[in-house]
């Protein structure tokens, strides 16, 4: 179903500091002036086109990072753009979107914003991230469509322990997971087929398994670095829902205090696949070292 247009946030979701807080403990916080970005002018309106100064702080606070060249931003757009077409959002704008390219020569995360419906999607950021990967059981290949984040599937935290083979699965205590709800997936084991897999989006152990983002390596959920899980999480660059309840008076546990939503928080993750045969360069594969780190069974976390 199509969301509103919006370009503004209410004075309970814009309850934000001079300053950001710092998103990843080893990183210096953006210099960027929080309190600015969302003021309205003397007409009451926040300036969409300020979204973009959030380019700034992904660059300054998010990790791993990939160097998108301009012509391939572009695709990406046009991929982002035929896909919310296909699902009645064609007019979409005034908030962020989450683009996820599912191909094995890819694996990548962009996030995308647009001021107007007339204005063509431009990049923010992009990651590595890591798909489903077929030929195990329970190994779905990650669903192809426009999924809405939502509070009625809410999202919950990781609680940093690990599995028999010693692999924290959704990553180091307190990251956030992105619950996107039940899905219709291809299974990658057996006869194939489709039936229903649990798709979040979340961060994976910090040691073994984010050094391999860049290739196919989930059950089918989407694995992300941490600073980007923080990033999307501190920003509320997927929580207009969430933001929705907490003007109507609700409390949830899972939003942080000192959160920084902005503007123009979006609601929709859309995976696509590129259809590449062979890998760009500015998405390269995990190196033979951090293959070699990843223990057997490692394969069985999410």
């Amino acid at each position: 179903m199509a969301a509103p247009v919006h370009g503004t946030a209410s004075s309970a979701a814009l309850t934000l500091a001079s300053k950001p807080a710092p998103i990843a403990a080893s990183r210096p916080p953006s210099d960027i002036n929080a309190t600015a970005l969302a003021a309205p002018d003397a007409a009451g309106v926040v300036d969409p086109r300020r979204a973009f100064l959030l380019r700034d702080v992904f660059a300054s606070n998010v990790t791993r990072r990939l160097k998108v060249p301009a012509a391939e931003q572009r695709a990406y757009s046009d991929r982002l753009e035929t896909a919310l077409e296909a699902d009645t959002l064609g007019s979409l704008s005034g908030e962020y979107v989450v683009l996820v390219d599912r191909n094995a020569n890819v694996q990548a995360l962009l996030i995308y914003f647009r001021a107007v419906p007339a204005d063509a999607w431009q990049m923010i950021g992009a990651s590595p991230v890591a798909t489903g990967r077929p030929g195990e059981f329970d190994h779905f290949i990650t669903p192809l469509g426009v999924f809405e984040h939502t509070p009625a599937n809410m999202d919950f935290r990781s609680e940093g322990t690990q599995n028999e083979n010693h692999i924290r699965g959704y990553g180091k205590r307190d990251m956030r997971i992105f619950d996107l709800g039940w899905a219709q997936g291809e299974r990658g084991w057996g006869k194939g087929g489709v039936s229903q897999m649990r798709f979040q989006m979340h961060s994976t152990d910090p040691d073994r398994l984010e050094p391999l983002l860049g290739i196919r390596h989930s059950k089918g959920c989407v694995r992300m670095p941490a600073s980007l899980d923080a990033f999307l999480d501190h920003y509320g660059i997927l929580d207009a829902e969430y933001a929705t309840l907490i003007d109507s008076g609700k409390s949830l546990w899972v939003l942080k205090s000192d959160r920084q939503i902005t503007p123009w928080a979006g609601r929709y993750i859309v995976v696509v696949d590129s259809a590449r045969k062979s890998r760009p360069a500015w998405a390269p594969a995990p190196g033979g070292k951090a293959r070699a780190k990843v223990p057997a069974g490692a394969d069985t976390a999410d």
